[in-house]
């Protein structure tokens, strides 16, 4: 069986590739070269203040590791490899100073089969470029990255800092293997009409002849299925007809049942040479039109109907609610299982099904997918494009042709994985790319060679998709309770509420003169406060959240004040995406995590794991079964008349009974009801839509009230809204 032994690095800097480190120092794998170097010489932390500016010289270095090792025992039966998960971004490895192997891309693993090759005493090393940066691109912007298939993120955004990555990020070692032992093995299937039979193909590449046995083992670990080859070959492939399988649903719709598949190799007298374990969940997806959607008049001259973004997955059209998964670390390589784990977690409490892993950020490490597999949250998964134009050039369509064919393979077994897509924000003016642009007719066509059953997206927004708009109100002064109802998108993949992060967290790494008055330029502009996106006053609002709630005196009133904003304005998002239900069909808020601390932002949880009150805001408004209302402003005056339209909305595919709903305004801690609805069963799947309340808000109310609904005996349902009367 396989034996894994870790190496002992070092890594240094130097100017050219020739060039031999003058200085090294201790290097953790999986990691980053920047982390490496700032904790050897003692640097504060990166995210604190605006240290991350002394990391800038970093990413025009040639970065060497080095480990020195003897090779592990092993016998003439078996082989010494170099096994590598992944290089961020360009590198070379040596072993012994001879060049071994060369690549450009970060998600491509490798391994080199190193036995003939080893002395007594022996060095390996890996030899990491300087950050990729295309010619004539504007410096110090996200444009050097648009001829490599390196993440745009790192080069700047409006909630990352200049900080490129580089160094091993993914697991490294050296290992012996048999020398008969399993180079691939992968299952597919294909589900039929009913569901309820799975027809399965196993491929297993071997590096030399052996006899194969596969076995299917279900939660419990019993034995459901299972095939044996006694014919010794190196390439075998294996059928098997299962019935009844227990399928795969995203979470809020049934269990994300996985099997184990195992599959192991055997020499001819019986001895076990080597084993691979997977999980694999059974369920079909695909995107289909809208319900009446082929009804609608398009008149002439006519252009198509809406594409399809409605996701059906076993049979049964799902309302996608979730957010955009951005890079959860600055340096990738630090992420672990743990980590992971708890991010999706929160997802999965949140009661999303869906994250979206924007085409800017990185492919993530297995892990991530594991605990998506896991716990039943689906993924749109984007490619390395984002916001630039990808132009025709044959280097950069080569490396990128190589790159996502490695991603498709390493992902086309998850059931979490539910559709592909070619990047972000590719057919915006800011682009300019188009669907003839032949980097995405390449992603199209390997998805297609490599994984047709999944669906394929050139780019989000496509046409009848939105995205934005990221402020509770824009600045022509139009709250989102104003701009979502006025809107038809078939699906809002981003959209977001920028609010302060949480007092605590902002003086972990501001410093204390800097905290309060927040104002542009220093920590709170570097953190993305000031001057992040469009305006000044873009993430943090200060002038607005006056405007609703007067004169701040303090830090902690700001950030209480502009919490109610985000949480407000994403509660009216996601449940009027939802009441815009079969026509709309997707709310994914813009975004779900940050990268390092933000001293503002759209996300719902702050780095590395922290929930925001709008996290938790979010997960009342994607509960499957909720009363909701739609509230045409923020603002009230006292003594005018306050309406709300009353719903019922139902993503549960299992009807609603009739019930009674009450309506309270609640001021001065007092609830005083003020309207009743007896309302009719809701049918499953779908919402139902209300009478209006009408009130009119007494002269002597405080700011801030609240509209509560109530149902009788369903607390589950209850919600509540707050809102700002002067």
């Amino acid at each position: 069986m396989n034996k894994n032994y870790p190496l002992s690095w070092s890594v240094g800097h130097s100017k050219s590739m020739e060039e031999k480190p003058k200085e090294t120092v201790p290097a953790t794998v999986p990691g980053a070269v920047q982390a490496d170097w700032a904790k050897a010489k003692n640097w504060p932390p990166h995210y604190y203040a605006e240290n991350f500016k002394d990391y800038g010289w970093m990413e025009d270095c040639y970065w060497t590791y080095s480990a020195p090792f003897t090779p592990p025992s092993h016998t003439a039966d078996e082989r010494v490899f170099f096994v590598c998960g992944g290089v961020d971004y360009e590198y070379t490895v040596k072993l012994n100073g001879n060049t071994i192997y060369a690549h450009e891309g970060m998600f491509t693993p490798f391994e080199i089969d190193m036995t003939k090759m080893l002395g007594e005493n022996n060095t390996i090393e890996i030899v990491v470029f300087p950050a990729p940066k295309s010619e004539g691109s504007e410096p110090g912007t996200r444009a050097e990255a648009d001829q490599s298939c390196k993440p745009a993120y790192s080069y700047g955004w409006d909630w990352h800092p200049r900080l490129i990555p580089l160094g091993i990020w993914k697991d490294t070692f050296v290992e012996v293997r048999n020398k008969v032992h399993i180079n691939n093995a992968e299952l597919f299937y294909t589900l039929n009409d009913s569901l309820d039979t799975a027809e399965i193909t196993v491929d297993v590449r071997l590096s030399e002849s052996a006899q194969v046995r596969w076995q299917l083992a279900d939660t419990d670990g019993k034995c459901v299925a299972e095939v044996k080859q006694i014919v010794m070959a190196d390439c075998i492939s294996l059928n098997h007809t299962f019935k009844n399988p227990k399928l795969w649903w995203p979470n809020g719709h049934g269990e994300a049942t996985l099997y184990t598949s195992t599959i192991e190799i055997y020499c001819a007298d019986g001895k076990l040479l080597d084993t691979k374990k997977s999980k694999v969940g059974f369920r079909t997806v695909s995107l289909v039109m809208y319900d009446g959607a082929w009804g609608e008049h398009i008149p002439f001259p006519a252009t198509r109907n809406e594409p399809p973004i409605t996701l059906e997955v076993n049979k049964r059209k799902i309302f996608a609610k979730g957010s955009n998964w951005v890079p959860p670390d600055i340096f990738p390589g630090a992420m672990t299982r743990d980590g992971y784990h708890t991010l999706v977690e929160h997802a999965k409490n949140a009661n999303m099904n869906i994250l979206r892993i924007w085409g800017g950020g990185i492919n993530n490490k297995d892990d991530f997918f594991d605990c998506c597999d896991e716990m039943g949250i689906m993924l749109w998964q984007e490619f390395p494009l984002a916001c630039n134009n990808y132009i025709d050039n044959k280097p950069y369509l080569d490396v990128l042709d190589a790159e996502s064919k490695s991603i498709i393979k390493n992902l086309r077994h998850r059931a979490s994985i539910v559709m592909w897509c070619g990047g972000n924000e590719l057919f915006n003016a800011w682009s300019g790319m188009t669907d003839q642009s032949l980097a995405l007719r390449l992603l199209n066509r390997n998805c297609y060679d490599l994984d047709p059953t999944r669906p394929f997206l050139m780019t989000s927004p496509v046409m009848g998709m939105g995205h934005g708009h990221y402020m509770f109100r824009t600045q022509r002064g139009e709250e989102v309770f104003q701009l979502m109802p006025n809107s038809r998108r078939t699906a809002y993949t981003e959209f977001g509420c920028g609010g302060p992060s949480p007092v605590e967290y902002l003086k972990s790494f501001i410093p204390e003169d800097e905290l309060f008055p927040p104002k542009p330029g220093g920590v709170w502009e570097s953190h993305h406060a000031y001057n992040a996106w469009v305006g000044e006053d873009s993430w943090l609002d200060v002038p607005m959240i006056e405007d609703y709630f007067g004169k701040i005196d303090s830090l902690e009133e700001l950030v209480r004040c502009g919490e109610i904003l985000q949480c407000q304005g994403y509660k009216c998002i996601y449940e009027e995406a939802r009441r815009q239900k079969p026509r709309c069909s997707m709310a994914l808020n813009w975004c779900y995590n940050e990268p390092w601390p933000t001293a503002a932002g759209n996300s719902l949880l702050t780095w590395p794991a922290g929930a925001k009150p709008a996290l938790y805001a979010v997960a009342e408004s994607c509960r499957a079964v909720l009363a909701s209302a739609r509230i045409p402003k923020f603002r009230w005056g006292k003594g005018e008349e306050f309406t709300a339209e009353l719903w019922v909305l139902n993503d549960k595919y299992e009807e609603v009974p009739a019930g009674v709903m009450k309506v309270y305004l609640k001021f001065d801690g007092v609830e005083h009801e003020v309207f009743t609805w007896a309302y009719e069963g809701v049918e499953a799947n779908k919402n139902l839509q209300g009478p209006s309340v009408s009130v009119k808000f007494p002269e002597f109310v405080g700011r801030e009230i609240a509209l509560v609904l109530k149902v009788d005996g369903c607390e589950w349902m209850d919600s509540e809204y707050v809102l700002i009367c002067d």
